[in-house]
């Protein structure tokens, strides 16, 4: 199986394309401009008429969207490390990590009064992120715990990847990790895996999020 993911570089697409750097699953990258809604095949409206990202096309043709169902699909095709057995205690609650990450992390740091992209570049719309997603943070950073490596616990899963999105997203925009050392060590262990520094890589510098 060879599937086709369509990514922007820095944007929640990072989090399956970290998880398929972790899975060895054959794949290939291809790099959306979320400005221009275009590929290197052309309009990428045309792929996902949703115009973001991530996108996933699988050998047969099937299109799938949203960064969480994406990153359940992908773990589903690698034998057991990355999601729990279904229907088991602890899949209901990496699927709550991820229903929650989805909604109550990503969607607060889009801020409607940001100028293009999709992350908040100006003061205002900054701020008006910070307000919304911190509360949110601080209560994932309480769920760690004393030397909790993972968001699920002591393994690694397909919800680290998605809040790897969330804390870098923090760096990106200059927040900080004031209050959130757990994030910050959460953070900072993501970042020695081998198949994150390879996305990372891969995916290069992402835009500018200057003040406008």
């Amino acid at each position: 199986m060879t599937v086709q993911l369509f990514y922007a570089s820095g944007a929640s697409s990072m989090a399956p394309h970290i998880v398929l750097e972790e899975s060895g699953l054959s794949y290939t990258a291809n790099r959306v401009n979320l400005d221009r809604k275009i590929w290197a095949k052309g309009d990428y409206n045309k792929i996902n008429p949703k115009s973001y990202v991530p996108t996933l096309i699988l050998d047969d043709g099937t299109v799938l969207t949203e960064c969480a169902v994406i990153l359940e699909y992908l773990a589903t095709r690698v034998d057991d490390h990355l999601i729990a057995p279904y229907q088991s205690p602890d899949y209901w609650q990496q699927r709550s990590w991820l229903n929650y990450i989805a909604t109550e992390l990503h969607e607060n740091f889009i801020s409607p009064f940001r100028h293009g992209n999709w992350l908040p570049n100006t003061a205002e719309s900054k701020q008006l992120v910070y307000q919304r997603v911190y509360p949110r943070l601080k209560f994932v950073e309480a769920q760690f715990g004393t030397g909790k490596p993972w968001l699920t616990g002591d393994q690694f899963s397909l919800a680290d990847p998605y809040l790897f999105v969330m804390t870098n997203w923090l760096r990106r925009l200059n927040f900080g990790f004031e209050g959130l050392p757990n994030l910050q060590a959460f953070d900072e262990r993501m970042r020695q895996r081998p198949s994150v520094q390879r996305v990372l890589i891969q995916e290069g510098k992402p835009h500018s999020l200057t003040d406008k």
